[in-house]
């Protein structure tokens, strides 16, 4: 399994692929606001740990296991988005809130939650019904 930085690393390359075809040693410094050389060092992990392929001044693409999970980890992140977003939690702190436990949450309770989410999601009146007792206890403190 990979670290949290591992996990961190894999989620953004995994997105800046989808997104531009490509992802290079600088632009995933740029969007991780980290060195380039620390950016190297973590790329040549994951090679070693067969999440990606790296050549140097060629680029790097990700490998199946890579890939794949990649994608869990950029799942995990918007359903716990999604999640923070359903149960009021103000936008601007719904980024780091998501930061600071997607790494040490368990995949079996991402899965429920994921449940919890399709259960809001796939009838209004749920939601409307929680934004209500929200505004009741909101009110009663």
């Amino acid at each position: 399994m990979p670290t949290p930085s591992m996990e961190d690393y894999l989620e953004r390359i995994y997105m800046l692929i989808e997104e531009k075809g490509y992802a290079r040693v600088s632009d995933i410094a740029e969007a991780l606001e980290v060195h380039p050389s620390s950016v190297t060092k973590m790329v040549q992990k994951l090679d070693k740990s067969d999440y990606l392929v790296y050549e140097r001044y060629r680029g790097l693409i990700l490998t199946a296991k890579g890939n794949k999970i990649g994608k869990r980890l950029v799942y995990r992140h918007e359903l716990l988005e999604d999640f923070m977003k359903i149960i009021g939690v103000n936008e601007d702190h719904i980024y780091q809130d998501v930061e600071g436990i997607e790494h040490h949450i368990s995949w079996d309770a991402i899965d429920r939650i994921g449940d919890l989410v399709q259960y809001f999601q796939e009838k209004e009146s749920r939601l409307e019904t929680l934004r209500d007792i929200q505004k009741r206890n909101d009110q009663a403190d």
